[in-house]
């Protein structure tokens, strides 16, 4: 079975849709480097107040699009994330998917509120052998590094797994403690 890089991941859809009905205070949900929106739309089907955030403007158009002509709301914008800084303390769920962007570990942590979640999957170093995807160390997660790099959050969930011989992916789902 190969994978739909327009339909969510099951790993996220299957911890969103736990995550949602969950008795929480708000809902407020990040899709960090959303592309066309294929988390941030499951989000907001499962009620969460939904925010993404990319660089491709047609993106994030095409995903604001989509939710619209599905009745829902995405509050999307455009942005480098190289450069700008994620509001602190302001979501209760951050999803980010096949991207990774190193010193981001420490603001993606600090935007979930304390008691909120981290859902992340996205390539590792075993991507190499498959011969296929990304290739560049820049791009791809060393053994350990994901779960490492949230430390200091309550790792609820982590594996480094091989999905039908296409994607080596680590994938993680962590919880922001109240005292961090």
């Amino acid at each position: 079975m190969s994978v739909d890089h327009m339909s969510a991941s099951p790993f996220v859809a299957s911890w969103i849709a736990e995550l949602a009905v969950r008795p929480e205070r708000s809902r407020r949900a990040l899709d960090l480097a959303m592309g066309r929106g294929r988390h941030a739309l499951l989000l907001a089907r499962h009620g969460f107040q939904t925010f993404g955030v990319d660089l491709a403007h047609d993106a994030v158009r095409d995903a604001m699009h989509t939710a619209r002509r599905e009745g829902l709301s995405i509050h999307g914008w455009c942005a480098d994330l190289t450069t700008p800084a994620l509001p602190i303390a302001a979501f209760d769920l951050v999803v980010v998917t096949r991207f990774l962007q190193r010193d981001l570990f420490g603001a993606i942590a600090a935007a979930v509120k304390p008691g909120g979640y981290v859902i992340y999957e996205t390539f590792t170093v075993a991507q190499r052998a498959l011969g296929i995807g990304p290739t560049s160390p820049d791009h791809l997660l060393r053994a350990g590094e994901l779960r490492s790099a949230f430390d200091g959050c309550d790792v609820l969930f982590y594996e480094e797994v091989e999905v039908d011989a296409r994607e080596a992916v680590a994938r993680l789902v962590a919880q922001r403690t109240f005292s961090s």
